[in-house]
Parts: C-alpha cells; structure tokens; sequence
C-alpha cells in the first residue's frame, strides 16, 4: 500500500513539472533553429574591415591609454546606483496598504539617504556636463 502511495504522488509531482519542461524544450529549440537558420541562411561576405575589433564607435588602432572624457563613466554609474535603488520601491508599492505607517516612515528612511546623495552631486555639479 505504501508503495502504490509513494508512486501516486511521484507521478503527479512529475506531471507538474511537464508544463515547465515543454516551455523550456521549445526555447532551446527555438533559439537554436534560430542559431542555425541565420548561420546557413544569412550572407558570408568576409572582409578586412569586418575582422577588426570595433568597440563604441572609436578607431582600435593606436594607444589604448588614451585620455576619456570621465562624464560618460560618471554618469553610467550614477544611473546605476539610482536605478538600483528605485528597484526596492516597486515592492513597497504594491504592499503600501499592508505595511501602513510604519512602512511609509521606513521607506522615508530608506529615501532620505538618496535624496542627499542626489543633493550632494548636484551641488558638485556631477551632472552639468558644460562644466565638465
């Protein structure tokens, strides 16, 4: 009896897993059919210019160790600490009526550090890229 059991519920734990196995047997064999269609499909014109490394926009010959404008790196990760941080609001709106008073000043803790961060870059001017 106990046997029969343990065959029932592992039979229909593995059916629940079909769905999830199916999804993920036609990505694989989509992106390959993709893969492979748009290797043997598409034009093979092989050139000198096409061999060279390009990166961004700039010319890879010459000195590597060129001065950069650092603005660009500035501003990249400035986005991704704000944009990071906006992240944690999502949650706390969907659960705003459920964590009532208390989570509304927890997240004005949690907003508080931002907001003089972002005073602070502002008033060294981080962001005005004529001075810079």
């Amino acid at each position: 009896m106990l046997n029969s059991y343990l065959n029932k519920n592992t039979m229909e734990s593995n059916v629940d897993y079909l769905g999830i196995l199916l999804q993920m047997a036609f990505a694989l064999g989509f992106v390959g059919l993709t893969m492979v269609a748009t290797h043997t499909l598409g034009p093979k014109r092989r050139t000198a210019q096409k061999a060279e490394a390009f990166e961004c926009g700039v010319e890879s010959v010459g000195n590597a160790r060129l001065p950069f404008s650092i603005k660009y790196f500035l501003t990249a990760i400035l986005f991704v600490l704000f944009d990071v941080e906006v992240i944690f609001f999502y949650p706390w709106a969907v659960n705003f009526k459920e964590l009532g008073g208390i989570g509304y000043l927890k997240m004005l803790f949690f907003i508080a550090p931002l907001f003089l961060g972002y005073l602070y870059i502002l008033k060294k001017g981080a962001l005005n890229w004529e001075k810079m």
